[in-house]
Order: C-alpha cells, then structure tokens, then sequence
C-alpha cells in the first residue's frame, strides 16, 4: 500500500532526517532559504556555485554551471531518501565529458539534422556536434554556459531563477535570446520548471531539462524494471542518425506502445529497426494532449522495489524518452559506482526534434515581441 507524503516525511523526521532545511532557514511553511556554496573553479577562473533548497519532502541541489541538477532526493515507501539522478561529485568531471547529466539543454534541444535549417528565407549553419548533425544545441549549449542564480521564497514555494543571455550568433543561432528558467519546489514536494525567453531577431528555440532518472537510487543498476506510461498514441520514427523522418507513426502493435504501463524492459530487445537505430528508446513520443496553456499530466514512471513514482505533467506536445543507450561503462558517477548502458533513462519534455526542417511539426520559430513560454511539473510520490 502507497503511504501518503505527510506520513513520509512524519517517518523522516522520526528517523533524524532533516527533510527540508538542508542547513537552510527553515519557514513555518515547511520549506527552506537555499543555500549556496562553492562547487569549483573552471578553467578560466570561473567560480561554480552548487545551490542546496528543499521543500515538502523533496531535497534538490543545482549547479550554476549549466543549470545542471547535481542530485534530487526523495524518500522511498518507508522514508529513506536516496538520490534519484545521476550526476559527479566535481566540476571537473561534468566538463571532461557529462553526456548531459542534470541540465538546462539549449537553445535547441535535441537535434536538427546536418544542422542546417532556412528561416524567413536565410540558411542558417550552426555547430555540428553529433556525427553530421546538431545536439542539444551544439558543442557549447546551455549546459556547459555559466548561469546567473538568483534564490526566491514566494508563499509556502522556494526556488531560484536562473538568467542566461545567448548572444546573436553563439553556435551560428541568430538573435540574441535572453532566458530566464524558474526552478520551484513547491510544499508538496513538486519540482516546477518555468521556461521563458525572448530574443531580437526571428530564431529557433526548444528548451528542456536532461535529467536522468533512477528512481530505485543513483548507482542502483538497471531502470529496465522501471515501469513507463506515456499518454501517446504516436512517435516519430528516425533515421540512422536519429533524425525524424516526419512521419508521424502509431504505436499500436509496436514496442513504442507505452499507453498502459509496462516495465522498460519488455521489449527493448524486440527485434525492431528503429531500436536498432537507438541501440533502444531514444525517440519523441506525440503526446495527444498537443500544445497546452497550461500543465496536462502525460507520463508516469514507477520503481517497483522502492515504490517511487514520478509523474510528469507538461505545457509540450513532445517527450523524449532515451533509455540510457550510450552509457557505456566509462563515467564513474556521484556514488561511485561505474554507469552502464541503462542505469538510467530520460524524459524530456520538447518540441519534436528537427522541428526547423519539418513545416508539419509545431513550430520552435521565436519572433521579436513573442515570448517563449513552457512549464514542465515533476511530482512525487510513493
């Protein structure tokens, strides 16, 4: 049987943990002021700054190097928190070569094929980072840009703003695009994203967020238990570089199908061409809400063991489940533990890829006086 989250954090709080203030001052609402401290120096002298906030039993810390999520922790069945993402313990590690551990993805995110794409007439060239294509925005993306943080408490919500400015013609995007990304926990416990932008010259914009999920624990193994629904009747199938085709597919009788629960597992070894081309998921599911003003639920994922669960609601008509195909033994991870080829997987809520080269995708186009508006909630639960 699921215990509701007070009499989670009621346990925590019995067992000595300090569900919420992390060193922080406590509000009589339950959460806490984040609180800041510094995580390393770059290269050229940049100090890097590792924010620590938590709020309704939810306990998350963020670096301002790439807005990336260094660890978020919550509590199992029976109160033990454990770190859901993975993530390093220095800086040096995430820019030696983080496949995305955690961050803010932009100012495209996913990929534009040969990185090419014509806008009001002008073609437009931008860095080529992934064989012959564009990936999360070209080699020097929002996730490995410095962003300015600025901590909030509003009502009973604590959270932090984070401010970039991208300069016309950074990775070859045009305009410059200023982003604000709001990061909320709320009292229950939920983890907001608010993304806005706005820019001075007609661009392409799709932002997301590259965490990836373990939520039986961070270097616990494989998600292939973990169990996945995605309100979607229809992905959009790739080539062998992972570029959309512009089909838009049914998932009907096909391993994509994830309409009713079932674990990752099931079928990621069925023998299907597009797995093969993703060496398993690493596909943008349509969700059948579509574009939305406001937040509709569109995924749950479920640990079995631990009994966490993680529900995504999102304002996107896209999201992007990789089953952590690329792991390949090589990264030693925040706990120690070497990462694997599906010791993880992500869930990034999008525009479809390839959008700029595809007119029957929703459009990424951001014109001067428009203002780019997404939210993604992440809830929890057990």
């Amino acid at each position: 049987m699921e215990l509701n989250r007070r009499t989670v954090i009621a346990g925590a709080a019995a067992a000595g943990i300090a569900a919420t203030t992390l060193g922080g001052t406590a509000h009589a609402s339950g959460g806490s002021t984040p609180v800041k401290k510094l995580f390393g120096t770059l290269a050229d002298g940049t100090k890097v700054h590792l924010w620590s906030l938590a709020n309704g039993g939810t306990r998350l810390k963020v670096l301002s190097y790439g807005g990336i999520v260094q660890s978020l922790e919550i509590p199992d069945r029976h109160g033990r928190y454990r770190n859901v993402s993975l993530g390093f313990d220095t800086i040096e590690e995430y820019v030696a070569g983080s496949p995305y551990f955690g961050a803010l993805i932009g100012r495209y995110g996913n990929r534009i094929g040969k990185g090419r794409f014509t806008l009001d007439g002008t073609a437009h060239q931008i860095d080529v980072n992934d064989g012959e294509n564009t990936l999360h925005g070209g080699a020097r993306g929002f996730d490995k840009r410095v962003w300015d943080v600025e901590p909030f408490t509003k009502g009973s919500d604590v959270g932090l703003y984070l401010h970039y400015t991208s300069v016309d013609g950074e990775m070859g995007y045009p305009g410059t695009l200023k982003v604000k990304v709001t990061y909320t926990l709320t009292r229950q416990g939920d983890w907001r994203i608010d993304y806005e932008a706005t820019t001075d010259k007609a661009t392409v914009v799709n932002l997301t967020s590259h965490v990836y999920w373990n939520l039986a624990g961070e270097a616990s193994g494989s998600v292939y238990d973990h169990e996945l629904e995605i309100a979607a009747s229809r992905y959009t199938p790739v080539d062998s570089g992972l570029i959309p085709t512009g089909e838009l597919a049914k998932v009907a009788g096909t391993p994509f199908d994830f309409r009713r629960a079932k674990t990752v597992g099931e079928d990621i070894r069925v023998a299907h061409q597009q797995l093969l081309y993703g060496q398993g998921f690493d596909h943008n599911w349509v969700l059948d809400k579509g574009v939305t003003a406001k937040p509709v639920p569109v995924a749950t994922l479920r640990d079995p063991s631990s009994g966490r669960t993680l529900r995504i609601a999102t304002t996107e008509p896209g999201l992007q489940f990789y089953s952590g195909n690329f792991l390949e033994g090589t990264l030693v991870g925040s706990g120690g533990t070497v990462y694997r080829q599906g010791d993880a997987l992500c869930l990034e809520t999008q525009h479809f890829p390839d959008s700029p080269n595809k007119p029957s995708f929703p459009s990424t186009v951001l014109r001067p006086g428009q203002t780019y508006r997404t939210t993604t909630v992440h809830s929890f639960g057990r």
